[in-house]
């Protein structure tokens, strides 16, 4: 595990203004997800962006509209819901309709998440999302945090937990900002190559150092 080392210019907080904002990232079978249920387990509040993209994608009319008149009707099934599978295969290969689609998105999603936060009573709070560093995000947050794994490790994980073929998470992979360029930008890594105890005990490090 490495201890806060970015160079990035980072937010400081105001105490005044509420929690520090911490964020969680993590590539494709890195473990993002398992070390934010250890956080909750901690007692310490987690932001889930992704799944609440996927809500906000279905709730917001304007959002709704802006989407199918970037990406067609189509973007939306016959009962009015978000088509993730069109929409992944639309923009997979198209970087600019993939940065379109997240200046859609992320704007109310950041909304949604200050909301969130200032009905948060915990010092500390934690933001997880995919993009941290790729949209930067990181430069919002007091500190930033980055689950990795060896290459190999992520592709049993996915190839065991959706049914994909070896090429497929590779593929995924490749689309994905390098580990070793997020590993520069984090300011805390975590590294789940081993087991779910060793995961905890370095989440738990983590909480500490940032404390």
């Amino acid at each position: 595990m490495e201890e806060l080392h970015s160079e990035t210019q980072k937010l400081e907080p105001d105490p005044l203004s509420g929690p520090k904002i911490i964020g969680l990232t993590g590539g494709i079978g890195s473990g993002k997800s398992t070390v934010a249920k250890f956080i909750e387990e901690f007692g310490f509040p987690v932001y889930y962006s992704d799944d609440r993209a996927k809500d906000i994608v279905n709730d917001n009319d304007d959002l709704k509209l802006k989407i199918k008149e970037l990406l067609g009707d189509e973007a939306y099934d016959e009962n009015g819901l978000y088509n993730r599978k069109f929409v992944a295969e639309k923009v997979f290969n198209n970087k600019d309709l993939l940065q379109s689609l997240n200046e859609i998105i992320h704007p109310a999603v950041r909304i949604d998440f200050e909301d969130w936060v200032k009905r948060q009573t915990k010092y500390l709070v934690f933001k997880e999302t995919a993009l941290l560093f790729e949209l930067k995000l990181n430069l919002q947050c007091y500190r930033s945090v980055l689950v990795t794994a060896e290459d190999n490790f992520r592709i049993k994980r996915v190839m065991d937990r959706d049914g994909k073929t070896y090429r497929e998470v590779q593929a995924v992979m490749a689309k994905q900002m390098p580990e070793k360029e997020k590993i520069k930008l984090a300011d805390c890594v975590i590294y789940n190559n081993t087991n779910f105890e060793d995961l905890k005990e370095q989440t738990e490090k983590i909480i500490f150092d940032i404390e």
